[in-house]
């Protein structure tokens, strides 16, 4: 696989430089030629790529930028960033990139187990997000018979399930909880229905044990983790025989495990910021690009006998949603493992204060009925010290009182 992936970052550099300006720029500017990277050792050589340098990159070079390697008229394909933490970041494929993102999401499919008879069902709306595409046009590519969500309440999408032998759902874990709150509403027996497993992303919460123990009982079908961004694709998936972990799809991804402060590599097991190089998608390539995703390597081997690197926990949180409350660093994954073992809880929220010197959190519980809420509140407080090691003011709001989310929750509010 080394060697491998050697050939594979050469025949990108070869491939991309001089035409593509962006990475062009950016080797002139550190001295180095393709030359002069001729194992991964060399790697380290090369600068970073960050998404504030893409996002400037298309600012000052409107409306895509210069990240692009061959003329503008071969690109046929354009997605974007949801712009949950700013500006949404363009990203353009011609079609042998996109393609090869195809190929990564035909990896995922046989890495679950999917197989001819399977349907599968895309919960979701298409918006310009590269993950609703890739996996639909892939599933189509592959053979599976394949389902669009889009246009749907999800009363509708739950109805859909059993009139069309849905066996395979694809949604993020906010929305699988949801499916199965409005399947209580609505008298849906969801476990009896042929859906034997969700192909999960875009949060942490597919890793999760409790949220992930909570769709899996709600939904009686196995959950499997994924995880991808729009600028580097496809690029991890869970196996049947490990859960709560993610392995790298290495044919097609080159990542490193940085300390984000020394910008050193950090050992096996440790906790570290996910850095990617996307080593076949050369129409519009990032190299060495900082993720912000906080991934620890698992230092033991997979029981599926995989080679690939596998990120146990998965996505463990981002540095940028880190908060510093008395003392601690504290992530949202952490609070919604604690938050989710608790059944009772339907949905809630994190208000983050941070107008004062020590940031404070209230967090909002919407419980499943307003009879026990005081309790709850009471259990979910105590479980918050005595794991997390902070206090945050915790209280009940109204049954129905918070929002509901089909992409990407945003549960934590912070308030300057």
């Amino acid at each position: 696989m080394l060697e491998q992936q050697r050939e594979q970052v050469c025949a990108l550099l070869a491939e991309i430089l001089p035409r593509n300006r962006f990475y062009a720029r950016k080797f002139a500017a550190s001295g180095i030629t393709p030359r002069d990277i001729d194992s991964l050792t060399d790697l380290v050589r090369l600068p970073f790529t960050t998404k504030a340098e893409l996002l400037e990159d298309q600012t000052a070079n409107p409306p895509f930028g210069t990240v692009l390697t061959y003329p503008l008229d071969q690109y046929c394909r354009m997605c974007q960033t949801s712009g949950t933490s700013g500006q949404p970041l363009r990203w353009l494929d011609t079609a042998a990139s996109w393609n090869r993102l195809l190929h990564c999401w035909e990896a995922i499919y046989q890495v679950v187990g999917l197989h001819a008879g399977d349907r599968l069902f895309f919960a979701f709306s298409f918006g310009p997000f590269l993950g609703f595409w890739t996996a639909f046009d892939a599933a189509v590519q592959s053979g599976y018979l394949s389902l669009p969500g889009g246009g749907m309440t999800s009363a509708a999408r739950l109805r859909f399930l059993p009139d069309n032998e849905v066996t395979v759902v694809l949604c993020t874990p906010t929305y699988a909880l949801h499916l199965a709150e409005v399947a209580r509403q609505q008298k849906m027996d969801l476990a009896a229905s042929q859906v034997r497993a969700l192909i999960v992303a875009g949060e942490p919460g597919g890793s999760i044990p409790a949220t992930r123990e909570r769709i899996e009982s709600e939904w009686g079908a196995r959950v499997f983790d994924h995880s991808g961004l729009t600028e580097v694709g496809p690029m991890a998936i869970e196996c049947p025989e490990n859960p709560a972990g993610l392995h790298v799809l290495e044919e097609d991804y080159l990542v490193e495990v940085i300390d984000p402060a020394t910008q050193q590599p950090v050992p096996a097991g440790q906790l570290g910021e996910l850095v990617v190089t996307n080593l076949g998608r050369w129409a519009s390539p990032v190299i060495r690009y900082r993720t912000g995703d906080l991934v620890r390597v698992d230092p033991e081997p997979c029981p599926c006998g995989r080679c690939f690197v596998r990120l146990a926990g998965g996505i463990l949180g981002r540095m940028d949603d880190m908060i510093h409350v008395r003392g601690n660093n504290v992530y949202p994954s952490a609070l919604e493992a604690v938050i989710r073992r608790f059944p009772e809880v339907v949905e809630y929220r994190v208000a983050v204060n941070q107008s004062r010197a020590l940031p404070e959190l209230c967090v909002e519980l919407e419980p499943s009925s307003s009879g026990a809420a005081e309790e709850l509140v009471q259990r979910v407080d105590q479980a918050i010290r005595e794991e997390l090691l902070f206090r945050a003011e915790v209280k009940a709001v109204e049954p129905g009182t918070l929002p509901r989310f089909e992409m990407k929750a945003r549960r934590f509010i912070k308030q300057q």
